[in-house]
């Protein structure tokens, strides 16, 4: 984990609200990126010194090859629409990676099934390509508010099968992902999933006992551990603060759905 400066390379809206962000970090960034990790950016302004946990959509680089990294997230709050503003050049401060993303190993090869709901469908595109160069059959089942379907090409071109939910069935299926899997009558042998706590609810339910992954969308302010302010209750006792609590920013935001209880 570091805390580097980044120079802005883009920084676009992809659909309402949604911002793609590229980002090349400097030399001292360092650290091997998995599926499901985040970075903690920091607005400029002094105002606002909390970082904001934005997850890797995408990655590139490493070595002697400066780190690339795409980060798509929806501008909400102060801190992100300062953060959408970002102008090619401008310098801003990354401390990551963050967090325990994917265990691959568990995933791939076979047949994977990615659930995302709304921003938490961005950081399941690294993961596709993860998963389609180790082998793996991917279905990802996307849910959208409506028609303004982002990264569904970025998907599809990752070498996975999509499925299309939208709220107001412009698109897809309309209902949810797990309408839209149950449509398509999509088989798989693992699930991995991320979005609101709802959604997730449901997709733990409907795991019914397979291999079931969830990825945690918490508030967090220092990213580290140090605050406790993004705990999850958990099965098992936390080494670190001796409750039936893990802390989602460090042992998070990937969670085996078993070990949580959402």
């Amino acid at each position: 984990m570091d805390k580097s400066t980044a120079t802005v390379i883009s920084c676009k809206e992809i659909a309402e609200s949604i911002w793609d962000l590229r980002l090349r970090m400097a030399e001292t960034f360092s650290g091997e990126i998995r599926p499901g990790q985040f970075v903690g950016l920091y607005p400029g302004s002094a105002a606002r010194l909390l970082m904001r946990p934005i997850s890797i959509c995408g990655y590139s680089g490493g070595g002697e090859t400066p780190v690339q990294l795409r980060l798509v997230f929806r501008a909400g709050g102060a801190g992100t629409r300062e953060l959408a503003g970002a102008q090619a050049g401008d310098a801003m401060d990354v401390l990551g990676p963050l967090g325990n993303g994917y265990d691959l190993d568990r995933l791939a090869p076979g047949r994977v099934l990615l659930l995302g709901g709304g921003i938490g469908i961005p950081p399941l595109l690294g993961l596709t390509r993860a998963l389609t160069e180790r082998g793996a059959q991917v279905t990802a089942a996307l849910g959208y508010r409506n028609g303004d379907l982002f990264l569904k090409e970025d998907f599809e071109a990752a070498g996975a099968r999509v499925l299309i939910a939208t709220e107001d069935g412009s698109a897809g299926v309309r209902g949810n992902v797990l309408d839209a899997v149950r449509a398509a009558q999509a088989e798989a042998d693992v699930l991995c999933a991320c979005g609101p706590l709802p959604m997730l609810r449901a997709i733990k339910a409907y795991a019914a006992g397979r291999p079931c992954w969830l990825s945690l969308e918490e508030r967090m302010a220092c990213g580290v551990g140090a605050c406790l302010g993004c705990v999850v209750r958990t099965r098992d006792i936390d080494a670190h603060s001796r409750v039936h609590n893990a802390r989602v920013c460090t042992e998070g935001p990937v969670f085996a759905a078993e070990d949580v209880e959402i």
